[in-house]
């Protein structure tokens, strides 16, 4: 029956009932000593930076004869022998956390000398260069944790740094310096948690994830501080063009270089929405991710349920102080982005409303002088019309002549000249009336 209900499933059913499952914490014993790399290929598309992780995951499991997961997967573990591995791959990142179990209790300094670093070949580790945005050791032990501050074990290990603290709810306690030391990695201790295997798995889970998820965070904070001097110059711009079209409004004796000027101002304009568009699309998405990251850090360190270690700030304090303004920092830098945006969009659509209102100005006057000509030119048709009527008479005047001196030499009485000036009048008013009833039915048609 089985069979027959897994081809009712929907498609995602399986994939998405896993997701949940997917990352589940290292298994870690009561005495170990952990290395973790966050591994970040720079601005990549998420496919292809999916494509990377998977070749270096695939090249660290040649290297010892295992055969690497699918082009698809997430997620892996594989028990080396004398280290064992977990790799999660994210959308920007993959984390390699390696973990090796002690037999017996060691001094913290002894613990931080045999990570599983050593473990790793070295041409794998080179092929990293450029790319490692988190590494960390971690030493977990079951020494009796100090109940006031760090002791003298501690300070050594730290190298006397001022540290961050914090006792959990469940038991156990977090050492911490947030530092990179001469080796390159940050430490951590996490000491006595007690006998549940899954509790150490959770609070090392969270204390790397807090450290990974916090310089992600930071990724954001050299673009704000890019940013800050280009938004800068952007505003001292945007400013100098509103004083411009307040200058504008004055009164001027030339409409044509006012509406000259209006059109460079909108130029100008039009280039500092390019330039802010572009600024904006360089940092929106990382601003937004560096939000996220943070939103994680926060949710990690509530997931501790710190106590105060007297003496010793809380990791939680610690991040506050020290993560928050930053990120407050690129917050506000995107919030001035979108408010600067806003403001030249708001700028360029009265600018074009100007510049409309000119354009409007300048065809009413284009209108004017159009109608103005066309009245000279209806004028200057009258005259032509009146001079047409007298050509017209005067050339229908000496038809008649000649018709009257034709019957004068025919035999009949008449005298030529006093009848065509008989006629004269009588065919300026004809021709007049013709030309007019021509014209009146040229309008009607």
């Amino acid at each position: 029956m089985s069979i027959i209900y897994s081809s009712l499933n929907h498609a995602l059913r399986v994939p998405l009932a896993a997701e949940v499952h997917s990352r589940p914490p290292l298994r870690l014993s009561a005495l170990e000593s952990v290395t973790h790399f966050a591994v970040y290929a720079g601005d990549a598309a998420p496919v292809a930076n999916a494509a990377d992780q998977h070749r270096l995951l695939c090249q660290l499991c040649a290297h010892f004869g295992v055969a690497g997961p699918g082009g698809e997967a997430k997620y892996f573990f594989h028990d080396f022998g004398r280290f064992r591995m977990k790799w999660e791959c994210h959308t920007e990142f993959a984390t390699y956390t390696f973990a090796r179990a002690h037999e017996r209790p060691l001094p913290l300094a002894a613990a931080f000398d045999q990570v599983p670093l050593s473990e790793l070949p070295q041409q794998w580790l080179q092929s990293l260069q450029g790319k490692i945005m988190v590494a960390a050791h971690l030493v977990l032990d079951q020494q009796a944790a100090p109940a006031e501050g760090p002791d003298a074990e501690l300070l050594q290990v730290f190298e006397g740094n001022a540290l961050a603290a914090g006792r959990m709810a469940q038991g156990g306690q977090i050492w911490t310096d947030f530092r990179i030391h001469a080796d390159g990695f940050n430490r951590f201790v996490v000491r006595a948690v007690g006998p549940h295997e899954q509790q150490a798995a959770r609070l090392v889970q969270r204390i790397l994830e807090i450290e990974t998820y916090r310089m992600m965070a930071l990724l954001g904070l050299p673009l704000a501080q890019q940013s800050a001097p280009a938004l800068s110059a952007i505003e001292d711009q945007l400013a100098r063009l509103t004083a411009a079209m307040v200058d504008a409004d004055q009164p001027s004796a030339d409409a044509a270089d006012s509406a000259d000027d209006e059109q460079a101002l909108l130029r100008d304009l039009t280039g500092l929405a390019a330039r802010i568009e572009k600024l904006s699309l360089d940092n929106s998405y990382r601003f937004a991710a560096a939000q996220a990251y943070f939103r994680l850090v926060r949710a990690r360190i509530d997931e501790l349920h710190e106590i105060r270690i007297e003496g010793v700030p809380t990791i939680g304090e610690f991040m506050e102080r020290r993560l928050a303004p930053a990120m407050n920092t690129c917050e506000a830098i995107a919030r001035r982005q979108e408010g600067l945006a806003e403001r030249i969009a708001h700028t360029n659509d009265l600018l074009r409303t100007r510049v409309g209102i000119v354009q409007e100005q300048q065809n009413r006057k284009i209108l004017q002088s159009l109608n103005a000509r066309a009245a000279q030119q209806l004028r200057l048709q009258q005259a032509v019309e009146g001079l047409s009527v007298v050509a017209i008479s005067y050339y229908l005047a000496g038809l008649c002549n000649y018709a009257g001196k034709a019957v004068k030499a025919g035999g009949w009485p008449i005298n030529p000249d006093v009848a065509t000036g008989i006629l004269v009048p009588f065919l300026t008013f004809g021709v007049w009336l013709g030309l007019r009833r021509m014209r009146r039915h040229l309008h009607a048609g």
